[in-house]
């Protein structure tokens, strides 16, 4: 994966402004004690995580695509494709639904400070610069 791009720092939890500095506290999105803990700034260029209150609201319609994306694939590939039951693909994607929420939720807050926070290569050597977006 390239560094600079915006699939580096969503994948990888890494800041969209220097991309160095880790997004949320642990790398694990199963750690269901904290895995939705952010840091506040970035520890290493000082990109703030929250701009203002509310900033992650549009977030739930980000995950809300992960999960109809997930529905919709699972249906075509099991019921369309392999000729799979409607309930027995039910049966199983509500748990999994369930499994995947903690790994949707900093899935769909990374893709949406990406879409604010611009890639800043020079940021890492500024921790005081940080843009007031």
């Amino acid at each position: 994966m390239v560094k600079g791009t915006k699939l580096y720092s969503i994948l990888f939890n890494k800041c969209p402004r220097c991309q160095q500095g880790d997004f949320f506290v642990t790398k694990s999105a199963f750690n269901i004690r904290h895995f939705d803990k952010m840091h506040t700034s970035c520890p290493v260029c000082g990109q703030n995580y929250t701009p203002e209150p509310g900033f992650y609201t549009g977030s739930m319609y980000v995950s809300y695509a992960f999960y109809v994306a997930t529905i919709v694939s699972a249906f075509v590939l099991f019921v369309a494709i392999l000729g799979f039951d409607e309930i027995g693909l039910l049966i199983g994607l509500i748990p999994a639904l369930i499994i995947l929420t903690p790994l949707f939720f900093r899935l769909a807050r990374r893709v949406w400070i990406n879409m604010f926070v611009p890639y800043d290569p020079t940021a890492a050597g500024h921790p005081h610069s940080v843009s007031g977006r």
